[in-house]
């Protein structure tokens, strides 16, 4: 019998650093650098997250066969440098600042990952939108099926529409730098107030509050839009090619202001560009999702890059658009990249088969990351004094639903940790969905966010039918589905009258804490076959209630990354006004722990998005 293969593939230097290591093929462990360095969006060379995978598989650096990394640093620096020779002498800071960091770090990748794995083997390549691809389609449930990638810029593409059969991908046409797609949300982003590369979902969360009155502004002045949904960007309006800004004086002049201050309040503006671009957002993603169809001819669609995490805008692909079936990479953006570029190698470097199950994709449920023994678990909570139960699996599952009904809010930590930017049921936070208090509550008292921000629901994958528009799973809470008719609250005469944030805490159906404004909800179904200690626990609520559905947001406060260990499980729970922690096979309630004494000012030390 042969030894084991194994390949390792990283992803670094933008955004949303990532390690994913395969055995034989098979997806061993995955997960971002940011949970373990509790910086979010960290972007720095994953070590922590290799030194997990390394650690899951018991290998060393030395016992891999292959090391890979998710995009081409010498193309990707040939476009930075046409840019700045494009536009010379404008962009001079901008390269002044870029420059230096490539010449010292990011074009010498073999001698970085080299020296900090200790490893000597072989480093491989793969372009970035390949990368996505194969995210997309390698792990998806198809044999064969059309690929759609789109995100703000790999090394030249900003977009692709590809093929995926057997062990094989090919990408048929790509979308190029500067016109992006993801660049251009970014930009509204950046103009809204928001953190680029990290407030894009809070621009589609305001959408619905505003009017796209601005669409007609953007096809005319910004976007110049085709049929096949390329597109040409009017660079006259925007910064990224030579400032340290996404948008300029010529963007604020059309739009009639400078952009919002971060912290600065949300006015109906910021509410009707938010609904304006993310109108011209679904619309292109329709677009190219119409072109996929007419290229492939397939009735499969797999999507990946940052821009597939436009929930909303799947959603409209599903409904709307040629395909009969879509699956969304859960580690859409670059984090899945690491991802993409190990199953390239193994597919495309090694020859090796790919093995489809008919029906379920290979991601196991996205819970590819660290998990943590009871032993290990109480012990921390030994360390701090923490006051807690162990209690039998059935015991916990009963009383937690219990506790939700009763409108408590649970922490709730179990198992291996989500790969991908969305709590999964492994590193949440739950509440009761029936609670028209619920989201209000959640936002400020525990999340500490924007008032405006909806909460997910997870519901039962056999119930889903009975809540919303959806007739098939949607494990990774990447499509938006409508609420079912039958559940609404039809509004009045005087609530159908208000406008913008005063929409906000407006019963519209029997499950209001998920109900978004505009009658939808960003949908997560699960199944016992992937989360069985979550699905149990949806089912003892669901007994109780006569409710399917639970509240689930991801376990973190505003600005920090998803919770990763217990340490900083029962950090956020102190923190916040969390009632009770589930911390398997533990339970923690509020109530009986000792006082919590901050060292620093932790909410001044994090850097909000």
């Amino acid at each position: 019998m042969s030894a084991p293969r194994y390949i390792l593939g990283v992803s670094a230097f933008y955004h949303d650093s990532a390690a994913c290591l395969l055995r034989d093929g098979v997806i061993v462990a995955a997960a971002q650098e940011e949970r373990f360095t509790r910086k979010k969006g960290d972007a720095s060379l994953p070590q922590n997250a290799i030194a997990y995978c390394l650690q899951t598989a018991g290998i060393a650096a030395a016992d891999l066969d292959v090391l890979g990394f998710y995009d081409k640093p010498l193309l990707k620096f040939e476009r930075i440098l046409e840019t700045y020779l494009g536009v010379v002498p404008r962009g001079l800071r901008s390269f002044l600042m870029a420059g230096p960091l490539w010449i010292k770090d990011k074009l010498y990748m073999d001698r970085q990952l080299r020296s900090a794995l200790g490893y000597d083997g072989e480093v491989l390549y793969a372009e970035h939108h390949e990368s996505h691809a194969a995210s997309a389609f390698f792990p998806s449930p198809f044999e064969e099926a059309a690929i759609l990638t789109m995100d703000g810029v790999g090394e030249w593409a900003t977009a692709s529409i590809g093929v995926g059969r057997g062990n094989e991908i090919e990408l048929l046409k790509e979308l190029h730098w500067p016109d992006s797609l993801g660049l251009l949300y970014s930009a509204f982003t950046y103009y809204t107030g928001f953190k680029v590369n990290s407030g894009e979902y809070k621009v589609m969360g305001l959408a619905p509050y505003g009017e796209p009155k601005y669409v007609d502004t953007i096809l005319e002045e910004l976007v110049d839009l085709k049929e096949d949904g390329s597109f040409i960007l009017n660079q006259k309006y925007f910064n990224y090619l030579t400032g340290l800004t996404m948008t300029n004086g010529a963007f604020d002049r059309l739009f009639g202001g400078p952009p919002r201050r971060p912290e600065g309040r949300v006015t109906q503006r910021e509410m009707d560009l938010a609904a304006s671009v993310q109108q011209v957002c679904e619309e292109i993603m329709l677009r190219m999702a119409r072109t996929a169809h007419e290229e492939t001819g397939l009735k499969d669609l797999c999507l990946a890059g940052g821009v597939a995490l436009n929930c909303v805008g799947n959603g409209r692909i599903l409904r709307e658009g040629p395909f009969e079936n879509i699956w969304i990479q859960p580690a859409a953006g670059d984090a899945g990249g690491a991802l993409g570029v190990a199953q390239l190698i193994w597919h495309r470097y090694c020859g090796e088969p790919r093995k489809v199950e008919s029906e379920r994709d290979s991601m196991r449920g996205a819970y590819l990351g660290p998990e943590y023994s009871p032993e290990e678990i109480r012990a921390y909570l030994d360390s701090v004094g923490a006051a807690y139960r162990m209690m039998d699996r059935e015991s916990l599952l009963r009383k937690a639903a219990k506790l939700l009904a009763s409108e408590k809010v649970v922490g709730w930590f179990d198992g291996r940790m989500e790969f991908g930017p969305r709590a999964l049921g492994s590193r949440s936070i739950l509440g009761d969905p029936r609670s028209p208090r619920m989201q209000e509550q959640m936002n400020l008292k525990i999340k500490f966010r924007e008032s405006f921000r909806p909460f997910a629901p997870t519901v039962l994958v056999d119930r889903v039918g009975d809540y919303f528009d959806l007739d098939r799973p949607s494990p990774y809470m990447l499509l938006v589905a409508p609420v079912r008719e039958d559940r609404r609250i039809p509004l009045t005469t005087e609530q159908k009258e208000l406008f913008g944030i005063d929409r906000l805490n407006v019963p519209r159906s029997d499950i209001p804490a998920i109900t978004h404004v505009n009658y939808s909800a960003r949908v997560q179904t699960v199944s016992r076959d992937d989360n069985p200690d979550y699905y149990d626990l949806i089912r003892e609520f669901d007994g109780l209630t006569g409710c399917g559905i639970v509240v689930n947001t991801s376990f973190n406060v505003r600005g920090e990354p998803i919770v990763c260990s217990p340490a900083d499980a029962y950090t956020c729970f102190m923190r916040t006004r969390m009632d009770y922690l589930v911390i398997w096979p533990f339970l923690l309630d509020k109530a009986d722990q000792p006082e919590w004494v901050e060292e620093e000012d932790w909410r001044a030390a994090i850097e909000l998005d």
